[in-house]
């Protein structure tokens, strides 16, 4: 499902239009961006959490060639899906 897509499925099922449904899409994507960047987990119950993830820097090998590099930190986040998703998800 594309950003379009989804805009268009929120419309349809809150009563919002696509401008509205865009809107609120696009600020909680940035929420959750803003707080993910401050190092703080977003929790959305029943769906499930995305947790910020700090990556030391390192050697990493690139497979093609087997030249080891230098790899930089870097901040990444995961999702943990929730037991309703989980649930849905294996019905």
């Amino acid at each position: 499902m594309t950003k379009a897509e989804l805009v268009e499925a929120m419309a349809d099922r809150s009563g919002l239009n696509r401008a509205q449904a865009k809107e609120a899409l696009d600020a909680f994507i940035s929420s959750v961006s803003t707080s993910l960047k401050a190092g703080k987990e977003v929790r959305v119950v029943g769906f499930g959490s995305f947790v910020p993830i700090k990556r030391p820097a390192g050697t990493a090998r690139n497979p093609r060639t087997g030249e080891t590099v230098r790899r930089k930190a870097s901040q990444t986040c995961r999702f943990r899906a929730g037991d309703a998703l989980k649930s849905v998800l294996n019905a």
